[in-house]
């Protein structure tokens, strides 16, 4: 009975090396880069096993084959390495925008933050934007004060390239990522590796979790949501449901520049 037909076909390798070359002849190129000539293969093969190295093919289309005397373990490491460069210099010039406005949320704000840290961790630079809505444009200091203090956020993790600019109704500024070696860690990386000790700890120990016992309080909080709902009360008097949270919040950006200044309405 025939085997199925499978989709995997076996992968096949980057390189044909020593005695998977099938060409009669090549053209040899030596150790430190130098052309040695046109050799049949034996005589390639022989060349190489002389000086302890690999015949490696690097050019198969090549009239005739192009051939490299070198250490194939070597050799790979070297493709991986310039590939992870070629890599890495195309993400630095990625560009991702953030935009902020002139009522944002210190919430918002935090978040907007952490994104921003982000990119700037993966080597992306940041294009922050500010744009002015109606009537704000009669406020533009509070839009200049908003970029800022978002730019004084991201000081350990970038630079702006320039002064913030005011372009038509938008307050503009790159921020590019400091080098590796200079900058601080990624915070939302630690807060996911510090979740995942204390999830990995607490089943390892077998505690239910803070404030619960006998593992009711999930149900606990379930039915006291529904009381809630059904009388068509929310949690605080808040509208939505949401409880108030303090300025906090914000992740380092709790002050509000605009709690002592009423803009005017659209």
């Amino acid at each position: 009975m025939s085997r199925p037909f499978s989709r995997h076909q076996p992968q096949q390798p980057l390189h044909r090396v020593n005695g998977r070359i099938r060409a009669r002849e090549v053209r040899v190129i030596g150790v430190e880069g130098q052309q040695v000539g046109v050799l049949e293969l034996p005589a390639a093969l022989n060349l190489a096993r002389a000086q302890g190295v690999d015949l490696v093919e690097v050019a198969p289309t090549a009239v005739p084959p192009v051939c490299r005397l070198v250490d194939y373990g070597k050799f790979k490491y070297e493709l991986a390495k310039k590939e992870r460069d070629s890599k890495k210099h195309q993400h630095a010039n990625l560009v991702k925008e953030v935009q902020l406005s002139a009522r944002i949320d210190p919430h918002d704000m935090g978040i907007k933050r952490n994104h921003a840290i982000g990119f700037l961790c993966e080597d992306m630079k940041v294009k922050v934007t500010l744009r002015f809505r109606g009537r704000e444009m009669a406020h533009t200091e509070i839009g200049r004060q908003v970029v800022e203090t978002f730019l004084k956020e991201l000081e350990p993790w970038g630079h702006p390239d320039s002064p913030s600019k005011l372009i038509g109704r938008s307050i503009n500024v790159m921020v590019s990522p400091h080098p590796k070696h200079k900058r601080a860690k990624n915070p939302n990386e630690e807060a996911d590796k510090a979740a995942a000790r204390a999830a990995s700890a607490g089943r390892e120990s077998g505690a239910p979790a803070p404030g619960s016992e006998n593992g009711e309080v999930g149900k606990g909080r379930q039915n006291g949501h529904d009381v809630a709902a059904q009388n068509g009360q929310v949690a605080g008097g808040v509208p939505g449901g949401r409880v108030p949270t303090d300025a906090a919040e914000g992740e380092g950006l709790g002050h509000n520049p605009f709690s002592g200044i009423s803009l005017p309405s659209e």
